[in-house]
Protein backbone atom coordinates (compact mmCIF):
# COMPACT_ATOMS: atom_id res chain seq x y z
CA UNK A 1 0.00 0.00 0.00
CA UNK A 2 1.09 3.42 -1.01
CA UNK A 3 1.98 5.96 2.13
CA UNK A 4 -0.46 8.63 2.18
CA UNK A 5 1.03 12.04 1.79
CA UNK A 6 0.78 14.55 4.79
CA UNK A 7 -2.20 17.10 3.50
CA UNK A 8 -0.70 20.45 4.09
CA UNK A 9 -2.16 23.44 5.97
CA UNK A 10 -2.55 25.19 2.67
CA UNK A 11 -4.90 23.37 1.75
CA UNK A 12 -6.92 22.97 4.33
CA UNK A 13 -7.65 26.49 4.94
CA UNK A 14 -8.44 26.76 0.52
CA UNK A 15 -10.54 23.83 1.47
CA UNK A 16 -12.49 25.76 4.50
CA UNK A 17 -12.42 29.22 2.59
CA UNK A 18 -14.82 27.48 -0.20
CA UNK A 19 -16.47 25.58 2.28
CA UNK A 20 -15.80 21.82 0.13
CA UNK A 21 -13.73 20.40 3.16
CA UNK A 22 -16.98 19.90 5.16
CA UNK A 23 -19.89 18.35 4.39
CA UNK A 24 -23.31 20.30 5.26
CA UNK A 25 -26.35 19.34 6.74
CA UNK A 26 -26.74 16.07 8.84
CA UNK A 27 -23.13 14.41 9.06
CA UNK A 28 -20.33 13.39 11.89
CA UNK A 29 -18.52 15.73 13.13
CA UNK A 30 -16.27 13.08 15.22
CA UNK A 31 -15.56 9.63 14.14
CA UNK A 32 -13.58 7.37 15.98
CA UNK A 33 -12.47 3.88 14.61
CA UNK A 34 -10.91 1.71 17.29
CA UNK A 35 -8.92 4.24 18.47
CA UNK A 36 -5.60 2.94 21.08
CA UNK A 37 -3.22 5.49 22.81
CA UNK A 38 -0.16 3.71 24.42
CA UNK A 39 2.18 5.66 26.78
CA UNK A 40 5.23 4.62 28.34
CA UNK A 41 5.91 5.51 31.81
CA UNK A 42 9.27 4.76 33.46
CA UNK A 43 9.70 2.21 31.14
CA UNK A 44 5.95 0.52 31.71
CA UNK A 45 3.31 0.68 28.68
CA UNK A 46 0.19 2.47 29.68
CA UNK A 47 -3.09 2.07 27.22
CA UNK A 48 -4.79 5.31 27.98
CA UNK A 49 -7.35 4.39 25.35
CA UNK A 50 -7.66 0.83 24.67
CA UNK A 51 -10.13 0.63 21.56
CA UNK A 52 -12.57 3.37 21.49
CA UNK A 53 -15.16 3.00 18.72
CA UNK A 54 -16.82 6.35 18.86
CA UNK A 55 -19.16 8.99 16.59
CA UNK A 56 -20.64 12.42 17.33
CA UNK A 57 -23.05 14.02 14.68
CA UNK A 58 -22.68 18.19 13.75
CA UNK A 59 -24.38 19.80 16.73
CA UNK A 60 -24.78 17.35 19.29
CA UNK A 61 -24.04 18.13 22.70
CA UNK A 62 -22.35 15.28 24.35
CA UNK A 63 -20.82 14.18 28.24
CA UNK A 64 -17.77 12.69 27.99
CA UNK A 65 -17.31 10.87 32.00
CA UNK A 66 -14.67 8.81 33.79
CA UNK A 67 -13.51 8.23 36.72
CA UNK A 68 -9.80 9.54 37.47
CA UNK A 69 -7.36 7.29 34.99
CA UNK A 70 -10.37 6.05 32.86
CA UNK A 71 -9.26 7.98 28.83
CA UNK A 72 -10.88 11.28 29.51
CA UNK A 73 -8.09 13.69 28.94
CA UNK A 74 -6.38 11.41 26.07
CA UNK A 75 -9.70 11.29 24.50
CA UNK A 76 -9.90 15.24 24.83
CA UNK A 77 -6.41 15.70 24.12
CA UNK A 78 -7.29 13.54 20.24
CA UNK A 79 -10.48 15.22 19.46
CA UNK A 80 -8.66 18.21 20.42
CA UNK A 81 -5.88 17.44 17.36
CA UNK A 82 -3.22 17.91 20.24
CA UNK A 83 -2.72 14.15 19.91
CA UNK A 84 -2.57 11.44 17.48
CA UNK A 85 -3.69 7.41 18.15
CA UNK A 86 -1.15 4.67 18.37
CA UNK A 87 -3.79 2.75 16.37
CA UNK A 88 -6.91 3.44 14.93
CA UNK A 89 -8.30 6.16 12.89
CA UNK A 90 -9.99 9.35 13.87
CA UNK A 91 -11.78 11.40 11.64
CA UNK A 92 -12.79 15.19 11.95
CA UNK A 93 -15.43 16.63 9.33
CA UNK A 94 -14.92 13.57 7.25
CA UNK A 95 -11.23 13.90 6.93
CA UNK A 96 -9.04 11.53 9.02
CA UNK A 97 -6.43 13.14 10.86
CA UNK A 98 -3.76 10.95 10.01
CA UNK A 99 -3.23 12.72 6.56
CA UNK A 100 -2.51 15.84 7.91
CA UNK A 101 1.14 17.61 8.44
CA UNK A 102 1.50 19.18 12.17
CA UNK A 103 0.90 22.60 10.48
CA UNK A 104 -2.51 21.43 9.10
CA UNK A 105 -3.29 20.07 12.40
CA UNK A 106 -2.22 22.96 14.21
CA UNK A 107 -4.53 25.23 11.38
CA UNK A 108 -7.80 22.72 11.90
CA UNK A 109 -7.27 23.52 15.68
CA UNK A 110 -7.22 27.09 15.57
CA UNK A 111 -10.07 27.15 12.85
CA UNK A 112 -12.56 24.26 13.69
CA UNK A 113 -12.14 23.70 17.74
CA UNK A 114 -12.50 25.87 20.64
CA UNK A 115 -10.93 24.71 23.60
CA UNK A 116 -12.44 25.63 27.50
CA UNK A 117 -10.23 24.22 30.28
CA UNK A 118 -10.76 24.33 34.22
CA UNK A 119 -7.86 26.52 34.43
CA UNK A 120 -8.74 30.06 32.92
CA UNK A 121 -5.63 30.62 30.76
CA UNK A 122 -5.85 34.35 30.73
CA UNK A 123 -2.83 35.99 30.32
CA UNK A 124 -2.93 38.63 33.44
CA UNK A 125 -1.06 41.65 31.90
CA UNK A 126 -3.63 42.17 29.21
CA UNK A 127 -7.21 42.97 28.82
CA UNK A 128 -10.76 41.16 28.33
CA UNK A 129 -10.61 41.96 25.27
CA UNK A 130 -7.04 41.69 24.56
CA UNK A 131 -7.24 37.81 25.46
CA UNK A 132 -10.44 37.06 23.77
CA UNK A 133 -8.82 38.38 20.37
CA UNK A 134 -5.63 36.60 21.79
CA UNK A 135 -6.28 33.62 18.67
CA UNK A 136 -5.70 35.79 16.32
CA UNK A 137 -2.06 36.06 16.48
CA UNK A 138 -2.24 32.66 15.26
CA UNK A 139 -4.23 33.30 12.18
CA UNK A 140 -2.90 34.29 8.92
CA UNK A 141 -5.55 35.80 7.70
CA UNK A 142 -8.01 37.47 10.67
CA UNK A 143 -11.62 38.22 9.86
CA UNK A 144 -11.85 41.97 9.50
CA UNK A 145 -14.62 42.37 11.97
CA UNK A 146 -12.80 40.41 14.72
CA UNK A 147 -12.70 43.38 16.72
CA UNK A 148 -16.66 43.91 17.04
CA UNK A 149 -16.96 40.02 16.69
CA UNK A 150 -14.80 40.03 20.15
CA UNK A 151 -16.78 42.76 21.37
CA UNK A 152 -20.76 40.86 20.48
CA UNK A 153 -19.02 37.86 22.14
CA UNK A 154 -18.32 39.73 25.64
CA UNK A 155 -21.40 41.50 25.46
CA UNK A 156 -23.04 37.54 25.10
CA UNK A 157 -21.35 36.50 27.72
CA UNK A 158 -22.64 39.56 30.11
CA UNK A 159 -19.21 41.21 30.17
CA UNK A 160 -19.33 43.95 27.88
CA UNK A 161 -18.61 46.61 30.42
CA UNK A 162 -15.78 44.66 31.72
CA UNK A 163 -13.89 44.18 28.05
CA UNK A 164 -10.86 47.20 29.44
CA UNK A 165 -10.71 45.01 33.21
CA UNK A 166 -6.85 42.88 33.97
CA UNK A 167 -8.43 38.91 34.75
CA UNK A 168 -7.22 39.44 38.42
CA UNK A 169 -10.21 42.12 38.24
CA UNK A 170 -12.84 39.35 37.40
CA UNK A 171 -14.30 36.83 39.18
CA UNK A 172 -13.97 33.11 38.75
CA UNK A 173 -16.81 32.37 36.62
CA UNK A 174 -16.21 35.75 35.11
CA UNK A 175 -12.88 34.49 33.96
CA UNK A 176 -14.09 31.33 32.36
CA UNK A 177 -17.18 33.30 30.36
CA UNK A 178 -14.04 35.55 28.77
CA UNK A 179 -12.32 32.05 28.16
CA UNK A 180 -15.22 30.72 26.61
CA UNK A 181 -15.57 34.54 24.65
CA UNK A 182 -11.77 33.18 23.42
CA UNK A 183 -13.02 30.44 22.30
CA UNK A 184 -15.57 31.12 20.32
CA UNK A 185 -14.20 33.98 18.53
CA UNK A 186 -13.29 32.23 15.00
CA UNK A 187 -16.78 30.74 15.02
CA UNK A 188 -15.20 26.70 15.83
CA UNK A 189 -17.83 24.10 14.58
CA UNK A 190 -16.76 21.81 17.83
CA UNK A 191 -16.40 23.40 21.17
CA UNK A 192 -14.15 20.95 23.54
CA UNK A 193 -14.85 21.69 27.32
CA UNK A 194 -12.61 20.24 29.90
CA UNK A 195 -14.31 20.22 33.53
CA UNK A 196 -15.34 23.81 32.86
CA UNK A 197 -16.40 24.32 35.75
CA UNK A 198 -13.99 22.97 37.97
CA UNK A 199 -12.88 25.99 39.60
CA UNK A 200 -15.76 27.46 40.23
CA UNK A 201 -18.96 27.62 43.23
CA UNK A 202 -22.41 26.94 42.46
CA UNK A 203 -23.84 29.67 41.39
CA UNK A 204 -20.93 30.46 38.70
CA UNK A 205 -20.66 26.74 37.65
CA UNK A 206 -24.69 26.75 36.95
CA UNK A 207 -23.80 30.26 34.70
CA UNK A 208 -21.03 28.89 32.62
CA UNK A 209 -23.26 25.49 32.32
CA UNK A 210 -26.06 27.87 30.85
CA UNK A 211 -23.71 29.39 28.55
CA UNK A 212 -22.03 25.96 27.33
CA UNK A 213 -25.92 25.39 26.68
CA UNK A 214 -26.61 28.73 24.27
CA UNK A 215 -24.24 27.69 22.69
CA UNK A 216 -25.20 23.91 21.50
CA UNK A 217 -28.26 25.84 20.90
CA UNK A 218 -26.97 27.90 18.37
CA UNK A 219 -25.55 24.83 16.24
CA UNK A 220 -22.18 24.15 17.49
CA UNK A 221 -21.19 20.72 18.44
CA UNK A 222 -20.29 20.31 22.23
CA UNK A 223 -17.94 17.81 24.18
CA UNK A 224 -18.06 18.19 27.65
CA UNK A 225 -15.64 16.21 29.53
CA UNK A 226 -16.34 15.87 33.12
CA UNK A 227 -16.09 13.35 36.11
CA UNK A 228 -19.15 15.07 38.07
CA UNK A 229 -22.30 12.77 36.83
CA UNK A 230 -24.62 15.93 37.68
CA UNK A 231 -22.57 18.10 35.32
CA UNK A 232 -23.16 15.36 32.49
CA UNK A 233 -26.42 15.35 33.34
CA UNK A 234 -26.65 18.77 31.01
CA UNK A 235 -25.80 16.74 28.23
CA UNK A 236 -28.94 15.19 26.29
CA UNK A 237 -25.96 12.03 25.92
CA UNK A 238 -23.70 10.97 27.60
CA UNK A 239 -20.61 8.34 27.12
CA UNK A 240 -18.82 6.99 29.70
CA UNK A 241 -15.22 5.82 29.78
CA UNK A 242 -13.59 2.75 32.27
CA UNK A 243 -10.30 1.80 31.57
CA UNK A 244 -10.00 3.26 28.33
CA UNK A 245 -12.81 1.86 26.52
CA UNK A 246 -16.29 3.23 26.10
CA UNK A 247 -18.63 1.37 28.60
CA UNK A 248 -22.10 3.04 28.47
CA UNK A 249 -23.50 5.32 26.03
CA UNK A 250 -26.69 6.79 26.42
CA UNK A 251 -27.18 7.14 22.53
CA UNK A 252 -27.15 3.24 22.14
Amino acid sequence: MRPVAPVPAATVRAAAATASFYFPGRYSMIELDAVHRRYEMNGQAVNALAGVDLKIGAGEFVAITGASGSGKSSLLNILGCLDRPTRGRYLIEGRDVAEFDDEAASDIRNRRIGFVFQSFHLLPRLTVLENVLLPLRFHRQPPADAPERAQRLLARVGLGERSAHRPSELSGGQQQRAAIARALLLQPALLLADEPTGNLDSKSAADVLDLIGEVHAGGQTVVLVTHDRDLAARAPREVRLHDGKVDHDSAA
